[in-house]
């Protein structure tokens, strides 16, 4: 695998998890505003928005620089739009991320 496509899945990962929590706020923002008069939705909305655009543009390039599947391709954007999915998918590519800092210290590429 090279840095490239290396570089695709980290970005991917390292975006997830900050996805996912700002998804589940925006649930909580949500129901307080429904609930008291605290209304933080177009805050939280606007960050969440952002998010995951980001990570809608990063599991493109991930998709497209790790030639996956249509299936493993599925399964990580149906995790971007699950309430904690990004927190599943950030450890499904960090074990990812092991396996190529193994492969690339076996292969002498880098001293990972």
């Amino acid at each position: 695998m090279d840095l490239k496509t290396a570089t695709a899945l980290r970005r991917l990962r390292l975006v997830s998890a900050p996805e996912a929590v700002s998804f589940l706020l925006l649930l909580v923002c949500s129901v307080l505003k429904r609930t008291t008069d605290f209304n933080a939705v177009p805050i939280m909305g606007a960050v969440h928005g952002v998010l995951f655009v980001v990570y809608v543009i990063f599991w493109a390039d991930a998709r497209k620089c790790a030639q996956w599947p249509r299936k493993t391709a599925a399964l990580y954007f149906v995790l971007s739009v699950l309430p904690a999915g990004g927190f599943f998918a950030e450890r499904k590519l960090k074990r990812e991320d092991v396996v190529i800092a193994s492969r690339a210290r076996t292969e002498g590429i880098v001293n990972a």
